[in-house]
């Protein structure tokens, strides 16, 4: 099977080109760390605020973040060379309004085009998400909820909002999601959903095995691939549960999640999962031993040496693959030397459809790393690019997998 077609230095999204509009409300200052991390993700980003929206942030900020000049007035055409209402939501993968304050949700609900972002999303051939953000009275107020009532018949996508603190004082519905949220929304609103309806079941991270109760044994995975294809799924449209060691990183807000830390803890939570997930994708970096008889109290300090019984521990990828009717399993190698070698021995060992390998010094506390995929076909590498981007090869190729695999 041939790998997915890909590039080193630009994203597989499907979203090329957004356009990001801002309408007057104090949760604007949120959308200039949205806009940075639509860009991050190599998203081209074109901002038209409101006549409102400037009198809560300045466009130089957004001139900078995005190198654009920022639109503002509906006869700015003369910067995009034509109408600027035609020629701006022409070349858009989407609209996205955030925050979208209660008066421009009842304008688009009525067809009002009074000002450049309204008329853009009248005349718009493209998705169109808002991200409400209101003071709660004006959230619950019927005229709103019926405009959104409205919007959502017309095919509008709605983010949120959030319950929380409010300019107000107040702390209810109506706060605009944070910018992460947002981010994540719209990258999942895009990619193509090639594992819909499919529970994935993925551990990341480390596992931490105790000496005492202040020390123990663990290594230096980081959890950023595992989290990487927890969200890439999501994206791809899958139900995910992650199972994840102590790690630095957010979990996705999509996602269920379960935190451990020894690797007998991880296991247990997979034996609970395991039945209601279709693929399991085995990422987290499990340590191969634990201590046999960890202390009760803290190892006090002294000049001798000590000596650590280590046994094994349960080998989660090999129970999970074992099982009478395995959800797809796909395993990971990380290695130090001889990558091919050792990754296509652990692949026949525990029977894996698929394992993926890559090589420690290349990949650790790293935000790029480069893989290998071995499956019965053969091997494929993937060059070095982001963990995200690559996170969304991995997924569409198990998705081909795993639908090969169930076809009659």
């Amino acid at each position: 099977m041939a790998i997915p077609a890909q590039t080193t230095r630009k994203s597989d999204s499907t979203l090329k080109h957004v356009l990001l509009g801002l309408t007057g409300g104090v949760a604007a200052y949120k959308a200039a760390e949205l806009a940075r991390l639509l860009i991050k993700e190599r998203v081209d980003v074109q901002v038209v605020m409101t006549e409102s929206a400037l009198r809560f942030l300045g466009p130089a900020t957004f001139h900078a973040l995005t190198g654009k000049a920022v639109l503002t007035g509906l006869w700015d055409s003369g910067i995009v060379g034509g109408m600027a209402h035609i020629e701006l939501s022409r070349d858009a993968d989407l609209i996205l309004v955030a925050p979208a304050s209660a008066n421009f949700i009842a304008k688009l609900a009525h067809g009002l085009s009074d000002d450049l972002l309204s008329t853009l999303c009248l005349a718009r051939d493209c998705p169109l998400l808002v991200a409400p953000a209101m003071n709660r009275q004006m959230w619950e107020n019927p005229a709103t909820q019926r405009n959104l009532a409205a919007l959502q018949r017309d095919g509008v996508a709605i983010l949120g909002p959030a319950s929380g603190a409010q300019a107000c004082g107040e702390v209810d519905m109506g706060r605009m999601l944070e910018a992460q949220e947002i981010a994540e929304k719209v990258l999942t609103f895009s990619q193509p959903k090639v594992l819909q309806g499919q529970r994935l079941l993925i551990t990341a991270g480390p596992t931490y095995e105790a000496i005492d109760p202040v020390r123990g044994i663990t290594n230096l995975s980081s959890g950023k691939m595992g989290y990487a294809i927890a969200q890439a799924a999501i994206d791809a449209g899958a139900e995910v549960t992650l199972v994840s060691g102590r790690v630095g990183l957010p979990a996705p807000s999509a996602a269920k999640f379960i935190s451990v830390i020894s690797a007998r803890d991880m296991l247990t939570a997979v034996k609970d999962e395991v039945p209601r997930a279709d693929v399991f994708v085995s990422v987290a970096a499990v340590a191969d031993y634990r201590v046999k008889n960890p202390g009760r109290q803290k190892t006090k300090k002294t000049t001798q040496n000590i000596v650590l019984e280590l046994t094994p521990n349960p080998d989660i990828l090999e129970f999970v693959a074992g099982l009478p009717n395995p959800p797809f399993c796909v395993g990971f190698a990380a290695e130090t030397e001889n990558l091919d070698e050792h990754a296509e021995a652990k692949r026949r060992k525990k029977k894996l459809p698929l394992l993926v390998g890559n090589l420690i010094q290349d990949a650790v506390n790293s935000e790029e790393c480069a893989l290998t995929l071995f499956d019965d076909s053969g091997r494929h590498h993937l060059a070095k690019a982001p963990k995200i981007e690559q996170a969304r090869h991995l997924i569409k190729y198990i998705a081909e997998l795993h639908k090969k695999g169930t076809e009659p």
